[in-house]
């Protein structure tokens, strides 16, 4: 799936900053590396459903963002974080399959 352009609502970036300590320009450095992208769960919109993408920053912090696929490679950042263990391990061995 490619992503042509990232959507960082003023009230999601800030919710990203104080919750999760995680900037605007992290979830686009992500975006940038070719993450791991996987299905989550069908949209209540046709054709925008939800994905989480997992990878790392050029600073090698392991986050996860969930988004909205939208029209045109567009996707609508919902929230992002950092990895927690589980997700970690599970990055990896997708990781080292390549």
């Amino acid at each position: 799936m490619e992503i042509k352009e990232i959507i960082i609502p003023f009230d999601i970036e800030q919710k990203l900053i104080w919750k999760h300590n995680v900037q605007a320009y992290e979830v686009e450095e992500l975006f940038q590396r070719s993450p791991q992208i996987r299905f989550v769960a069908k949209g209540k919109v046709s054709g925008e459903d939800l994905y989480a993408a997992s990878g790392q920053t050029d600073e090698g912090r392991c986050l996860i963002i969930f988004f909205l696929k939208k029209s045109k490679s567009r996707a609508l950042v919902i929230s992002a974080r950092e990895m927690d263990t589980k997700e970690r391990k599970l990055y990896a061995k997708k990781r080292s399959k390549k």
